[in-house]
Protein backbone atom coordinates (compact mmCIF):
# COMPACT_ATOMS: atom_id res chain seq x y z
CA UNK A 1 0.00 0.00 0.00
CA UNK A 2 2.53 2.57 0.81
CA UNK A 3 4.71 1.70 -2.74
CA UNK A 4 1.45 2.31 -4.17
CA UNK A 5 0.81 5.42 -2.43
CA UNK A 6 4.07 6.84 -3.24
CA UNK A 7 3.81 6.05 -6.90
CA UNK A 8 0.34 8.42 -7.09
CA UNK A 9 2.41 11.53 -7.05
CA UNK A 10 5.21 10.40 -9.29
CA UNK A 11 2.37 9.51 -11.95
CA UNK A 12 0.33 12.43 -11.39
CA UNK A 13 3.62 14.74 -12.32
CA UNK A 14 4.36 12.88 -15.33
CA UNK A 15 0.57 13.39 -16.60
CA UNK A 16 1.20 17.36 -15.75
CA UNK A 17 4.76 17.38 -17.46
CA UNK A 18 4.45 15.53 -20.65
CA UNK A 19 1.74 18.06 -21.94
CA UNK A 20 4.13 20.93 -20.96
CA UNK A 21 6.80 19.56 -23.00
CA UNK A 22 4.07 18.52 -26.05
CA UNK A 23 3.06 22.40 -26.01
CA UNK A 24 7.27 23.61 -25.87
CA UNK A 25 7.76 21.39 -29.06
CA UNK A 26 5.04 22.31 -30.57
CA UNK A 27 5.80 26.67 -30.13
CA UNK A 28 9.74 25.56 -30.62
CA UNK A 29 8.82 23.98 -34.23
CA UNK A 30 6.88 26.67 -35.11
CA UNK A 31 9.87 29.86 -34.51
CA UNK A 32 12.23 27.58 -36.61
CA UNK A 33 9.40 27.40 -39.34
CA UNK A 34 9.16 31.56 -39.27
CA UNK A 35 12.57 31.94 -39.15
CA UNK A 36 12.83 29.62 -42.34
CA UNK A 37 10.02 31.25 -44.05
CA UNK A 38 11.84 34.29 -43.58
CA UNK A 39 14.01 36.38 -46.93
CA UNK A 40 17.45 35.90 -45.83
CA UNK A 41 17.98 39.47 -44.82
CA UNK A 42 15.44 39.03 -42.18
CA UNK A 43 16.53 35.59 -41.65
CA UNK A 44 20.40 36.54 -40.55
CA UNK A 45 19.11 39.12 -38.41
CA UNK A 46 17.04 36.93 -36.39
CA UNK A 47 19.57 34.40 -35.53
CA UNK A 48 22.21 36.86 -35.45
CA UNK A 49 20.74 39.46 -33.23
CA UNK A 50 22.79 38.72 -30.25
CA UNK A 51 26.02 39.23 -32.11
CA UNK A 52 24.74 42.59 -33.77
CA UNK A 53 25.06 45.95 -32.50
CA UNK A 54 21.43 47.64 -31.65
CA UNK A 55 21.65 49.78 -34.91
CA UNK A 56 22.01 46.66 -37.10
CA UNK A 57 18.81 46.74 -38.63
CA UNK A 58 17.89 44.36 -41.96
CA UNK A 59 18.70 47.67 -44.22
CA UNK A 60 21.24 48.74 -42.88
CA UNK A 61 22.91 45.51 -42.82
CA UNK A 62 21.67 44.57 -46.43
CA UNK A 63 22.95 47.95 -47.87
CA UNK A 64 26.70 47.57 -45.96
CA UNK A 65 26.79 44.03 -47.81
CA UNK A 66 25.92 45.44 -50.73
CA UNK A 67 28.41 48.58 -50.53
CA UNK A 68 31.18 46.83 -48.90
CA UNK A 69 31.14 43.98 -51.96
CA UNK A 70 30.35 46.73 -55.12
CA UNK A 71 33.30 48.95 -53.62
CA UNK A 72 35.95 45.57 -53.35
CA UNK A 73 36.48 45.77 -49.61
CA UNK A 74 34.62 42.27 -49.06
CA UNK A 75 35.98 40.48 -51.96
CA UNK A 76 39.26 41.37 -52.26
CA UNK A 77 40.57 43.25 -48.90
CA UNK A 78 41.56 46.43 -51.20
CA UNK A 79 40.41 50.12 -50.54
CA UNK A 80 38.37 50.90 -54.25
CA UNK A 81 35.96 53.36 -53.28
CA UNK A 82 32.76 53.46 -54.56
CA UNK A 83 31.27 57.04 -56.73
CA UNK A 84 27.83 58.38 -56.32
CA UNK A 85 26.04 56.77 -59.30
CA UNK A 86 27.58 53.25 -58.14
CA UNK A 87 26.19 53.63 -54.28
CA UNK A 88 22.68 55.10 -55.61
CA UNK A 89 22.66 51.65 -57.63
CA UNK A 90 23.85 49.08 -54.62
CA UNK A 91 21.88 51.01 -52.25
CA UNK A 92 18.90 51.21 -53.87
CA UNK A 93 17.19 53.59 -51.73
CA UNK A 94 16.66 57.38 -51.92
CA UNK A 95 19.84 60.12 -50.64
CA UNK A 96 17.67 60.94 -47.44
CA UNK A 97 17.00 56.90 -46.55
CA UNK A 98 20.59 55.86 -46.89
CA UNK A 99 21.77 59.21 -44.52
CA UNK A 100 18.77 57.56 -41.85
CA UNK A 101 20.30 54.61 -41.88
CA UNK A 102 23.41 56.30 -39.88
CA UNK A 103 21.14 58.17 -37.27
CA UNK A 104 21.45 55.45 -35.04
CA UNK A 105 25.54 56.41 -35.17
CA UNK A 106 25.78 59.31 -33.99
CA UNK A 107 26.82 58.93 -30.42
CA UNK A 108 30.48 56.92 -32.29
CA UNK A 109 30.38 59.11 -35.61
CA UNK A 110 32.16 62.39 -36.74
CA UNK A 111 32.18 65.02 -39.59
CA UNK A 112 35.16 66.26 -41.10
CA UNK A 113 34.19 69.34 -42.28
CA UNK A 114 36.60 71.09 -44.86
CA UNK A 115 36.78 74.43 -46.67
CA UNK A 116 35.22 75.25 -49.97
CA UNK A 117 37.21 73.57 -52.76
CA UNK A 118 39.39 71.87 -50.40
CA UNK A 119 40.62 68.50 -49.44
CA UNK A 120 43.04 69.18 -46.51
CA UNK A 121 42.71 67.85 -43.23
CA UNK A 122 43.04 70.70 -40.95
CA UNK A 123 44.58 70.25 -37.07
CA UNK A 124 40.26 69.81 -35.82
CA UNK A 125 39.81 67.33 -38.48
CA UNK A 126 42.53 65.10 -37.74
CA UNK A 127 41.67 65.41 -33.99
CA UNK A 128 38.14 63.99 -34.61
CA UNK A 129 39.17 61.42 -36.72
CA UNK A 130 41.83 60.09 -34.91
CA UNK A 131 39.37 60.19 -31.70
CA UNK A 132 36.70 58.11 -33.86
CA UNK A 133 39.11 55.78 -35.48
CA UNK A 134 40.51 54.97 -31.66
CA UNK A 135 37.25 54.24 -30.45
CA UNK A 136 36.87 50.57 -32.43
CA UNK A 137 34.97 49.06 -29.62
CA UNK A 138 35.47 46.08 -31.20
CA UNK A 139 34.01 46.66 -34.93
CA UNK A 140 35.14 45.66 -38.09
CA UNK A 141 34.47 48.32 -41.01
CA UNK A 142 35.22 51.69 -41.06
CA UNK A 143 32.62 53.85 -43.49
CA UNK A 144 34.10 57.42 -44.73
CA UNK A 145 31.64 59.04 -46.88
CA UNK A 146 32.95 61.98 -48.58
CA UNK A 147 30.61 64.61 -50.16
CA UNK A 148 30.87 68.20 -51.59
CA UNK A 149 28.54 71.22 -51.34
CA UNK A 150 26.91 72.09 -54.77
CA UNK A 151 29.35 75.03 -56.07
CA UNK A 152 31.01 74.00 -59.28
CA UNK A 153 30.44 71.48 -61.53
CA UNK A 154 29.02 68.16 -61.13
CA UNK A 155 31.95 66.53 -62.34
CA UNK A 156 34.42 68.65 -60.19
CA UNK A 157 32.43 67.97 -57.11
CA UNK A 158 32.83 64.41 -57.92
CA UNK A 159 36.83 64.68 -58.03
CA UNK A 160 37.00 67.11 -54.93
CA UNK A 161 34.57 64.79 -52.99
CA UNK A 162 37.06 61.64 -53.75
CA UNK A 163 40.05 63.49 -53.02
CA UNK A 164 38.46 64.43 -49.08
CA UNK A 165 37.77 60.97 -48.58
CA UNK A 166 41.08 59.40 -49.91
CA UNK A 167 42.90 62.08 -47.88
CA UNK A 168 41.45 60.59 -44.82
CA UNK A 169 42.25 56.97 -46.30
CA UNK A 170 45.92 58.53 -46.36
CA UNK A 171 46.05 60.44 -42.98
CA UNK A 172 44.90 57.09 -40.91
CA UNK A 173 47.65 54.83 -43.09
CA UNK A 174 49.93 57.62 -42.43
CA UNK A 175 48.93 57.13 -38.45
CA UNK A 176 47.83 54.03 -37.84
CA UNK A 177 50.46 51.73 -39.21
CA UNK A 178 47.86 48.74 -39.11
CA UNK A 179 48.64 45.89 -41.65
CA UNK A 180 44.62 45.21 -41.60
CA UNK A 181 43.39 49.03 -42.41
CA UNK A 182 42.55 48.95 -45.68
CA UNK A 183 40.27 45.54 -45.22
CA UNK A 184 38.34 47.72 -42.55
CA UNK A 185 37.89 50.63 -44.42
CA UNK A 186 35.06 51.53 -46.51
CA UNK A 187 35.21 54.84 -48.81
CA UNK A 188 32.37 56.22 -50.59
CA UNK A 189 32.36 59.70 -52.43
CA UNK A 190 29.12 60.78 -53.21
CA UNK A 191 29.81 64.15 -54.38
CA UNK A 192 26.86 66.71 -54.90
CA UNK A 193 24.84 64.09 -56.62
CA UNK A 194 23.39 61.66 -53.56
CA UNK A 195 22.53 61.83 -49.96
CA UNK A 196 23.39 65.51 -49.11
CA UNK A 197 23.27 65.76 -45.13
CA UNK A 198 20.65 68.12 -43.56
CA UNK A 199 20.58 70.59 -40.85
CA UNK A 200 19.44 67.70 -38.37
CA UNK A 201 23.21 66.77 -38.76
CA UNK A 202 24.34 69.87 -36.97
CA UNK A 203 23.72 68.40 -33.73
CA UNK A 204 26.70 65.43 -34.58
CA UNK A 205 30.34 65.35 -33.37
CA UNK A 206 32.05 67.88 -36.06
CA UNK A 207 35.66 69.74 -36.83
CA UNK A 208 34.29 73.05 -37.27
CA UNK A 209 31.48 75.18 -35.55
CA UNK A 210 30.00 76.00 -38.92
CA UNK A 211 26.74 74.71 -39.61
CA UNK A 212 25.00 75.38 -43.12
CA UNK A 213 23.49 72.60 -45.22
CA UNK A 214 26.39 74.07 -47.57
CA UNK A 215 28.88 73.83 -44.52
CA UNK A 216 28.01 69.95 -43.73
CA UNK A 217 28.41 68.66 -46.69
CA UNK A 218 31.67 69.71 -46.99
CA UNK A 219 32.63 66.70 -45.36
CA UNK A 220 33.98 63.21 -44.81
CA UNK A 221 31.24 61.37 -42.92
CA UNK A 222 33.07 58.69 -40.72
CA UNK A 223 31.94 56.05 -38.42
CA UNK A 224 32.72 52.39 -37.22
CA UNK A 225 30.28 50.16 -38.05
CA UNK A 226 29.64 46.50 -35.96
CA UNK A 227 27.54 44.54 -37.90
CA UNK A 228 27.22 40.90 -38.52
CA UNK A 229 27.43 40.34 -42.34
Amino acid sequence: MSAALLRMPLFALGVLVAPAFVVSWIYGARARLDVAEMDPVEQEVAIAAASDEGYCSANLKKVLRRVLQSCGLLSSGDVRGCQPLEVRNVATLHGDDFNALFLPLQDRAGILQFDSADAELDADDRQLLSDVFTDQRGASYFFVVARSSPEGTEAFNRQLSEKRGKAVLEHLRATFPDPDLDKEVGLLWLGEEYAQLQEDFCAWNRSSEECSVTDLNRSAFVAWIDCRL
